[in-house]
C-alpha cells in the first residue's frame, strides 16, 4: 500500500511539472498576445533602421490623451519598450545619434511631441525609465493621419521614420 502511495504522489508531481512548463511556454508565446510583437525595418541614406515594438489596437478607446496621456512618457508601444536599432550613424531632426540600438519613447502631446532614444534598450515598458540615460530627444509636430488606424504602425520611408495610431500620425526626419 505504502508503494502505490508513493508512486501516486510522484505522479501527481510529474504532472504538475508537465503542466507548469506547458502553461510557462504557452505564456512566453508573444505572438498570441493582445499586443503582439511587430517589427518594422527599412533603409534611408544607405542606413538600416529595425524597430521592434509591441502592436496595440484602438478597441473602441480614446487614445490619445486618454490611454496615454498627453505629458508622461510613453513606451511607443505596448508590452516591453519599443526598441529602433540603426546601422550606423544619423541625424535625427537634424541632431547626432551614433549608430546602435535603442529604447524608443515619446511624450505625446495634443500640438507636440517628444521623440526620446534611450541608451537602455531591452527594458519592460516606461517603468524603469531614466531620462539620464537618453542619448537623444527631439521636438516633432503630430498631424491628422490620412485614414484611420485600427493598429499602430510604424514605417520607415524615404526620408522618416512614422508612427500612425487611431488618427495621429507623427513623423521624425532621418538623414
Amino acid at each position: 500500500m505504502q508503494k502505490n502511495t508513493k508512486t501516486g504522489v510522484l505522479a501527481a508531481v510529474f504532472f504538475a511539472f508537465l503542466f507548469l512548463t506547458f502553461a510557462a511556454s504557452a505564456q512566453d508565446d508573444k505572438a498570441k498576445r493582445p499586443s503582439p510583437p511587430v517589427m518594422a525595418s527599412g533603409i534611408i541614406n544607405g542606413n538600416s533602421i529595425t524597430i521592434n515594438y509591441g502592436q496595440p489596437s484602438v478597441k473602441g478607446r480614446e487614445i490619445w490623451g486618454k490611454l496615454v496621456p498627453y505629458g508622461e512618457v510613453w513606451r511607443a508601444g505596448a508590452n516591453e519598450a519599443t526598441t529602433i536599432a540603426f546601422a550606423k550613424d544619423v541625424t535625427i531632426e537634424g541632431k547626432t545619434l551614433p549608430a546602435g540600438k535603442y529604447g524608443f519613447f515619446a511624450i505625446p502631446g495634443a500640438n507636440e511631441w517628444t521623440i526620446i532614444f534611450n541608451k537602455v534598450p531591452n527594458q519592460w515598458g516606461a517603468f524603469k525609465y531614466d531620462a539620464a540615460q537618453d542619448a537623444l530627444r527631439v521636438t516633432v509636430k503630430p498631424k491628422q493621419a490620412k485614414a484611420f488606424s485600427e493598429k499602430l504602425w510604424y514605417a520607415v520611408n524615404k526620408h522618416s521614420v512614422t508612427l500612425t495610431w487611431a488618427n495621429t500620425e507623427v513623423a521624425f526626419g532621418v538623414k
